[in-house]
């Protein structure tokens, strides 16, 4: 997937005409919607195209339980258009993004929805909306990132061996053992029990693996256990609000297409508010001393 191209003003007109409406109102599905079952796929497809000739896959993982379910709200409502509109103001091309929802098994609901990759705003926003927002305790982490490592294909990574993005946020310790008998039922394939740590190291094969928390309490919670496995890749934010401005920063900098010192001017240009663009920096600057010149 991921063809077409991308529109800030037709973006923004979607995330403006929301304005004021609750989270039902904009997540209006009750059930997982059939194309966002992950049973039975086999990849999720980033590829280029006439329009799209340097595909960059990127995946928003998005934990939707309880009170983080409040980042899809303000992706969906107002951020990601900013997100978009820092990465062309930074001249990273092509990217395409692939929403997913984890959470835990509540009633007949499904731990996993996944969307497909997408270039338009339309498509993007048409695939983050399907999300059915609700969920508990004990999310499968795992279960969507073994999802990431072994069923998505990208031109990016085939053709230019360029890592892919992945943004998962989360405010909660991950089960240590991928459970076979989870990946059968939910996502249809026959695998071995796998620990956390030989997921992420199949996952780092072809993505940069964020994990985003949204904010310095629950940092404190919860960094500690996720640095074990993804060492900088933790990012702690200082609110919640910054998620989408964060990622986009993030893929900026590992595309070397902005310097650390140039970022927060970069944000604000692109509609962050100045305060905000200072906690984002703060936030992305461990990582960028560590992975850019």
């Amino acid at each position: 997937m991921g063809y077409g191209s991308y529109s800030y003003e037709a973006h923004k007109a979607i995330t403006s005409s929301r304005k004021g409406k609750s989270a039902q109102a904009v997540f209006t599905g009750s059930k997982v919607d059939p194309g966002m079952d992950p049973k039975g796929v086999k990849f999720r497809e980033s590829r280029d195209s006439d329009d799209n000739p340097n595909s960059l896959g990127i995946v928003f993982a998005l934990d939707i339980s309880g009170s983080m379910s409040s980042i899809p709200v303000q992706i969906a409502t107002e951020q990601l258009p900013g997100f978009m509109k820092l990465l062309t103001d930074c001249d990273v091309p092509d990217p395409q993004v692939l929403f997913m929802a984890l959470t835990d098994v509540v009633g007949d609901g499904r731990p996993l929805q996944v969307g497909q990759f997408e270039t338009t705003a339309e498509l993007m926003d048409q695939w983050l909306t399907r999300c059915v927002l609700k969920g508990g305790g004990n999310e499968l982490y795992e279960l969507a990132l073994h999802f990431c490592a072994r069923h998505t294909a990208m031109d990016c990574w085939e053709q230019r061996q360029k890592k892919g993005y992945l943004f998962m946020t989360g405010d909660e310790p991950s089960n240590t053992t991928l459970k076979a008998d989870l990946v059968k039922k939910w996502i249809g394939t026959d695998v071995q029990d796998m620990p956390l740590s030989g997921v992420v190291d199949e996952l780092k094969k072809t993505f940069h693996p964020f994990f985003v928390i949204p904010d310095e309490r629950r940092g404190n919670n919860v960094g500690g256990f996720w640095r074990e496995y993804l060492g900088d890749y933790v990012v702690v934010l200082n609110d919640p609000i910054d998620t989408c401005a964060a990622s986009a920063a993030l893929v900026a900098l590992g595309e070397g297409r902005v310097k650390l010192g140039e970022l927060e001017q970069k944000l604000v240009a692109a509609g962050t508010a100045a305060d905000r663009a200072a906690h984002v920096v703060t936030a992305v600057t461990p990582w960028a001393e560590a992975h850019t010149g």
